[in-house]
């Protein structure tokens, strides 16, 4: 038996979803703080949305509070 590779052109663009800008990151919290967030924002939420936008909320507020 005889196999054969044939080579397949590649089309050079990405495979799968394109990069969202985004860095993981690791961040430690106690387990009392992910059980308030899950009481006031449901278990449905997804976590990392909610601790980005209290990230971006306390960016804006500090950065505002120069001016």
């Amino acid at each position: 038996m005889i196999l054969e590779i044939v080579p397949v052109a590649d089309s050079g663009a990405p495979m799968g979803r394109p990069p969202l800008g985004m860095k993981p990151t690791t961040v430690r919290l106690p387990l009392e703080i992910i059980r308030r967030i899950e009481a006031l924002e449901g278990k449905q939420r997804r976590l990392a949305s909610f601790i980005r936008e209290a990230i971006e909320n306390e960016l804006e507020r500090r950065e505002n509070q120069g001016k």
